[in-house]
């Protein structure tokens, strides 16, 4: 289930949204404290994120350039202000559509779902995720860089492969542990650390050191 946070300062407009996000089967949540959207953002760890513009506070622009720093999420704009400077600056700022209100709210869900599709469906048809010249192989469970390749267990195979479709991004140890769960593996707080330990270490007998992120409190990413 794809989680989408809705940042929007109508009530009546956010509502509606949501309502008819959850109908389609999305996990949909607004913002409530909108001098503290970011941490609405890192709380929820969305897919996508459909921001107004015209906010209280801080603009849209600016939670835009903020999230930017830490993550490449979807971002489609929404506002009344469609003309070509908005649009430009939505696009100049990280924005991956922008849609003019008032808007038909089958029209946003076909532009969501397509974004969605091109950012992680068509991603999970790929046998192989790289970066940074890591290269993990989704068919065998195995990572390569340069002439070295190593083995991965279930669990460690599992974690790398979701921080590595959050690529920019910082993944909570509760996400990581409901992913894992989802796939039938069990794993407690204890046991993602000892599962991170053994990850790193094999990614450092392959020749790849700090690759992994921890930010205390927030969790861990690949950067």
């Amino acid at each position: 289930m794809y989680r989408i946070l809705i940042v929007e300062d109508d009530a009546v407009i956010a509502k509606e949204i949501k309502k008819h996000l959850q109908q389609w089967g999305y996990e949909a949540d607004c913002v409530i404290d909108f001098e503290h959207v970011y941490d609405e953002f890192r709380r929820m760890e969305p897919q996508l994120v459909l921001m107004d513009i015209g906010l209280p506070f801080y603009n849209g622009y600016y939670w835009c350039s903020e999230i930017r720093k830490r993550s490449n999420v979807p971002v489609i704009f929404l506002s009344s202000a469609s003309d070509n400077v908005n649009i430009v600056m939505a696009v100049n700022m990280g924005g991956d559509d922008f849609i003019s209100k008032p808007f038909d709210l089958q029209v946003l869900t076909a532009k969501i779902q397509a974004i969605l599709r091109r950012t992680y469906a068509l991603a999970s048809q790929l046998s192989v995720i790289e970066h940074k010249g890591l290269r993990l192989n989704l068919n065998d469970t195995t990572i390569v860089f340069g002439e070295e390749k190593a083995e991965l267990t279930k669990n460690e195979y599992k974690i790398l492969q979701i921080l590595l479709e959050q690529q920019g991004a910082f993944v909570s140890r509760e996400k990581i542990m409901e992913r894992l769960w989802e796939s039938d593996s069990f794993i407690d707080d204890n046991t993602l650390t000892v599962n991170m330990t053994r990850l790193r270490k094999r990614l450092e007998d392959i020749g790849v050191y700090d690759f992994i992120v921890t930010k205390k409190g927030i969790g861990y990413g690949v950067l």
